[in-house]
């Protein structure tokens, strides 16, 4: 595995972090409809924690030759990928319930849409 120049690990861990700031406030667990979750949108945020994680793997030893800014800005984002990380972690268990619930919602919806259509049909078989 070739190590990543500390600009490009920098430069990917900042996507990753945007991207997941973006998904966390738009996923944000006060919305109480799940209509706007698309069913890429969990595979999205997987993808994006692999490729910080292929990053954060593929980062070099830091040397004296680096500049320092680099290595601070770095270190920066590699905390604010772990704050994205862990609001992750506390937001997924509410995520889950609001989806379970939703689910169960769209069921009853579904037997419901069946009764009517057998009531329907039996009501035409009888006139």
């Amino acid at each position: 595995m070739n190590p990543l120049a500390p600009l490009d690990a920098l430069a990917t861990l900042r996507q990753v972090n945007q991207k997941l700031r973006t998904a966390l406030l738009r996923l944000h667990p006060e919305r109480k409809s799940c209509s706007s979750i698309q069913p890429g949108d969990l595979s999205d945020l997987e993808a994006q924690i692999a490729r910080a994680a292929e990053c954060l793997q593929r980062q070099p030893a830091h040397d004296h030759s680096e500049a320092r800014a680099t290595k601070a800005d770095l270190d920066r984002e590699t905390l604010a990928y772990c704050r994205n990380l862990e609001d992750l972690r506390q937001f997924l268990p509410s995520l889950h319930v609001r989806l379970v619930a939703e689910k169960a919602r769209l069921e009853a919806a579904k037997t419901q849409v069946a009764a009517a259509e057998a009531w329907a049909h039996a009501r035409r078989k009888t006139l």
